[in-house]
């Protein structure tokens, strides 16, 4: 589906923090094996999408949220993914959020949907209310992950139903 209008603006802090130097930029960005980073900007023509961070092993945090939330299966863990999307287009009644997507891919390949499993989280990103021209929606979704590889996958974001969807890195 994707329509091949998405963009990505890498943010300015591309500096390895280990070396000083610039990130390997080798091979096709946004890729599964060349993700890009949390806080890279991801947008199309009516949406501006931001990972502005993942928390790995929200387990206590999530059970925390509420008390009929429950706990990951054996060898799982929850994740919190932080995001924003900002409607940049122009319908006058507004656009939902809703279809903007938002998954985690694991180390074998494996989609997992924050529907999965479903959790109540604190400060829940709202995609049912409209945006309207600049407006932004910001909050946390949950992933039960592998705990083992938890660090080791990716998110799949599509910025609509139609853009093409890219990975970014989950730290």
């Amino acid at each position: 589906l994707g329509s091949g209008d998405t963009t990505v603006v890498e943010s300015s802090d591309k500096a390895d923090a280990t070396t000083g130097e610039d990130k390997d930029s080798s091979g096709d960005a946004g890729t599964r094996a060349n993700p890009y980073a949390i806080g890279d900007v991801i947008e199309n023509d009516e949406w501006r999408i931001v990972v502005n961070s993942v928390t790995l092993a929200a387990t206590d945090a999530v059970l925390a949220a509420s008390q009929f939330n429950e706990p990951p299966a054996a060898g799982s863990e929850y994740i919190l993914v932080n995001y924003s999307a900002t409607y940049l287009g122009d319908d006058a009644n507004g656009q939902m959020p809703g279809l903007v997507s938002m998954e985690y891919v694991t180390v074998d390949g494996t989609t997992v949907d924050s529907y999965d499993n479903y959790v109540s989280v604190a400060e829940p990103f709202d995609s049912s209310s409209p945006l309207y021209t600049d407006g932004t929606a910001t909050g946390n979704v949950a992933f039960e992950v592998p705990t083992a590889t938890a660090g080791e996958g990716v998110l799949a974001v599509r910025p609509s139903f139609t853009g093409d969807k890219v990975f970014i890195a989950v730290k």
